[in-house]
């Protein structure tokens, strides 16, 4: 099929990738615009940007779709469809209705549960046992489509936000490949209007770690938010990100480290780190860690 593909991070990447070892002809390569990045804030290629010039595919990253110019030259590519994977923009019914198959887009979780921005996070930090990807048919409303193809996918009781985005992002590719393949046979099924939850942007506020809370609340916070923007807390006046957790049955005063293993109490049972990042530095397990900052038994976490 001639697709349009509009995606902007990470985890559209092995979208791409995965269309175009399909035999697919992507039309264009639609993703955000470059924005200042690293030390010297230069102008940086989104990374389905860097993806599509690597593969010799045409890129555009218009600020908007709103103006007849953008909408234009979108109905000039003359799409069978469009794929749309974590892209950025809001797209207009102008766009929607221009591909022949319309849009579909690929979203991670089993809609209608977690509709919005920030699925995966929000899946592990409510403590979700499963998740997904839906292939939805795009209308104007935000991931109200009717869905065509889902797929499910256990949570692990140690995955984090990263491990996960990455299986789910393969899933995503996967399953986009078979619905193009079947399209003409596939049943739009209407989302039902009970179960509907919004996943929010994850607002850097969310991030600070309460140590009263319980620690399967704790445990679930520090998994949801790695690697980004990462569970952080306060170790001998240091802001130290917390990467990775399990749930220990120890208990004791919340905050307070249990033992020298980097096992902490919560305001009820424990959670023990199994990764840490210390500012400026980049992350680790927790036995290299400690090697480099102690956090011996008694020492106060947040204060």
């Amino acid at each position: 099929m001639r697709i349009i593909f509009m995606g902007t991070p990470d985890f559209s990447v092995p979208v791409l990738d995965t269309l175009v070892e399909a035999g697919h002809e992507i039309a264009a390569v639609y993703c955000q615009p470059p924005r200042p990045a690293g030390r010297g804030k230069k102008d940086r290629p989104t990374p389905v940007h860097a993806r599509a010039e690597a593969l010799g595919l045409p890129v555009r990253h218009p600020k908007s779709l709103r103006t007849d110019d953008a909408q234009h030259d979108f109905a000039e590519l003359d799409a069978d469809i469009a794929v749309v994977v974590a892209y950025g923009l809001i797209l207009p019914q102008a766009v929607l209705d221009a591909p022949r198959h319309g849009c579909l887009n690929i979203h991670a979780s089993l809609l209608p549960r977690w509709r919005g921005a920030a699925p995966i996070h929000r899946a592990i930090m409510a403590g979700d046992a499963e998740t997904g990807i839906c292939i939805m048919q795009m209308e104007a409303g935000l991931d109200t489509g009717p869905v065509l193809l889902r797929e499910t996918t256990r949570i692990g009781p140690h995955e984090t936000t990263g491990a996960l985005h990455d299986r789910l992002s393969l899933m995503g590719a996967d399953l986009i490949v078979r619905a193009l393949g079947d399209l003409d046979n596939l049943i739009p099924e209407k989302q039902p209007e009970v179960g509907v939850t919004y996943a929010a942007k994850i607002d850097k506020s969310e991030a600070l770690i309460d140590w009263s809370r319980p620690s399967v609340e704790v445990d679930r916070l520090i998994r949801g938010l790695s690697p980004f923007p990462g569970a952080w807390t306060s170790v001998a006046g240091e802001r130290v990100k917390l990467l990775g957790s399990t749930l220990s049955d120890q208990s004791g005063p919340a905050g307070t480290a249990l033992d020298d293993g980097f096992t902490i109490a919560c305001g009820d049972g424990a959670v023990r780190i199994t990764r840490a990042q210390r500012a400026g530095k980049g992350a680790q397990d927790a036995d290299t860690f400690l090697r480099g900052m102690a956090v011996s038994a008694g020492t106060r976490l947040g204060d």
